[in-house]
């Protein structure tokens, strides 16, 4: 079969550095749709968008493929089936088929995303042992350089052409990719890294006692490590130091509670472990750009709107 050349992709306003492909249709219907091997789980675009500033995508009637994305610096947010979260450094979310969604950069701090597109008879059934998997969690990358090592080994790939051999490759290593998301404990065997672990470890923890007050020398010890050390082992992990993202994760619960929840402002910082309100206050406007008040009704609003068309 003929080598077809990829199709480069660029927005009108682009990101300085980005990358990105979009598989043409007639290589979907005349390989990946029919091939047996590749038509369970495939790939249909892929990309890398680095501190992509004034990003946002709105599609109201969702699209046919499942979205990864993958956070590595920055920060953004994502809303879909009437979730709103934040998506923080080393955090990633797979956005559902057919579901309406939007998402978009931090305008102050816009995130640096590696994201895909895929679908396939086996696409659902991953993502539902995913969901099992990760339940209230915001789920986060363990192993970050060789997940990375294998996107750019997918993309890669996919600049070389659209060959049914190179085709079969990409999509058998995007099952590696995917395995690696739901059994990270065999993939450690693999790709031992101590640090990617520990900092993985520390988030975990800092989830699991949302409600907790740490400070740096109790995470440090809880890793192990010197004060300094973890600190900057931390920042280079994530993008941010240990407590400022502990206080990230702790407003993206409040988003969670101020949308899906009755409890006023004082029982939300309460249940944060932030005892007084007025500071919780401020710092969720601090992140937030608005007030944990302001936040529900605007969120809640729009709700109203949707639903009404």
């Amino acid at each position: 079969m003929a080598r077809n050349q990829p199709k480069q992709v660029k927005k009108q306003e682009g990101f300085e550095g980005q990358r990105m492909i979009v598989l043409p249709k007639k290589i979907e219907r005349d390989i990946l749709l029919r091939d047996a091997i590749i038509r369970p789980l495939f790939i249909t675009d892929i990309g890398y968008y680095p501190k992509a500033r004034h990003h946002y995508v709105h599609r109201k009637n969702g699209c046919d493929q499942y979205i990864f994305i993958y956070c590595t610096k920055g920060k953004g947010w994502i809303e879909y089936n009437r979730k709103h979260m934040l998506l923080l450094p080393s955090q990633f979310v797979i956005i559902p088929a057919n579901a309406a969604h939007k998402y978009g950069a931090d305008e102050n701090d816009p995130w640096s995303i590696y994201w895909f597109h895929f679908k396939g008879k086996l696409a659902t059934a991953i993502v539902d042992l995913l969901v099992q998997k990760i339940k209230t969690q915001q789920p986060h990358i363990v192993h970050a350089e060789e997940m990375i090592r294998l996107f750019d080994l997918m993309y890669g790939n996919l600049e070389k052409g659209y060959s049914v051999d190179n085709l079969r490759f990409i999509n058998m290593t995007l099952y590696h990719f995917l395995a690696s998301l739901l059994y990270e404990d065999q993939f450690r065997i693999e790709s031992p890294n101590r640090e990617n672990n520990m900092i993985a470890a520390v988030i975990a923890h800092m989830q699991k006692n949302i409600d907790s007050v740490f400070t740096l020398q109790e995470l440090a010890g809880f890793a192990n490590l010197s004060s300094s050390h973890f600190s900057a082992l931390f920042r280079t992990a994530t993008g941010y130091p240990p407590m400022e993202y502990f206080n990230q994760l702790k407003i993206q619960k409040a988003c969670q509670l101020l949308l899906f929840t009755d409890r006023s402002v004082k029982e939300i910082a309460h249940e944060l472990g932030i005892n007084d309100p007025y500071y919780f206050s401020r710092m969720f406007t601090k992140l937030m750009e608005m007030s944990p008040s302001i936040y529900r009704s605007r969120k809640r609003q729009l709700e109203v709107l949707v639903h009404h068309r």
